[in-house]
């Protein structure tokens, strides 16, 4: 596991094509969004929009949404991508523990009613300093969604690749908020049956990316893991989901 800050490369190659595979994977990415949706409201900024997976079921609902992004790559195809949508604000290039976040970002600060970030605080070295900053850019009342990884054991070959520091669990993620002014409001996991074949594909079989025809597979099924997650009371699954009150 990385024990220090990782040095991003412009372009992301490893993760752009990981995004690529799970664009095509629509049920499961309506799934994801359907699960935070009920925790979204008002104006909406997005931590890590990649290439909008996700973002464009927002744009769907009309929700007022800026994109944001780290690399400069990500946020000229989002902008192409949705500047036909009406609710679409537009994009930025934010990183969370930039040092000089309080002076290039102040713009932003206090404007939304939702942050969200999905998958991406496990690619920050300062996770702390990324969740104290997701709170300035909130409104009162606001609400910060954070979907993380889960089980420090699952960690392996895709996990190095794409640059993750760690995986979570509800209770190391509900630290993290602790050590935040946010008030917990949820707290959850999300796709119980996707942790075997991340166990399989990446601790036993050493595979180094996301196989396609594994996630058409996975992607099919996918009615069927939902009825699984609600059988379990999502009391265990491949991602852990808080959510945060400003």
């Amino acid at each position: 596991m990385p024990t220090s800050p990782i040095q991003f490369e412009e372009h992301d190659t490893i993760g752009e094509n990981t995004l690529n595979v799970i664009a095509d994977a629509d049920k499961f990415n309506e799934w994801m969004y359907n699960t935070i949706k009920p925790f979204s409201k008002g104006k909406v900024l997005e931590i890590g929009s990649g290439l909008g997976n996700i973002s464009n079921f927002f744009l769907k609902d009309k929700f007022e949404i800026l994109l944001t992004d780290i690399r400069e790559g990500y946020c000229s195809k989002l902008d192409t991508k949705f500047k036909n949508e009406s609710s679409f604000i537009g994009t930025e290039l934010i990183n969370l523990t930039d040092p000089d976040f309080d002076s290039k970002f102040n713009k932003y600060f206090n404007q939304y009613d939702t942050v969200f970030a999905l998958n991406v605080v496990e690619h920050i070295y300062d996770d702390t300093l990324a969740l104290n900053n997701c709170y300035k850019l909130l409104k009162q009342d606001g609400h910060v969604i954070i979907l993380v990884p889960s089980y420090q054991k699952l960690f392996n070959t895709f996990d190095k690749e794409l640059g993750h520091y760690r995986r979570y669990t509800k209770s190391t993620l509900s630290n993290l908020f602790a050590k935040t002014n946010f008030k917990i409001i949820h707290k959850q996991y999300f796709n119980f049956m996707g942790i075997f074949g991340w166990y399989v594909t990446g601790n036993l079989l050493k595979r180094e990316a996301i196989p396609g025809n594994q996630m058409k597979l996975y992607n099919t099924l996918v009615p069927i893991f939902k009825i699984i997650d609600k059988i379990i009371f999502n009391r265990a699954g491949l991602s852990t989901i808080i959510v945060g009150r400003k």
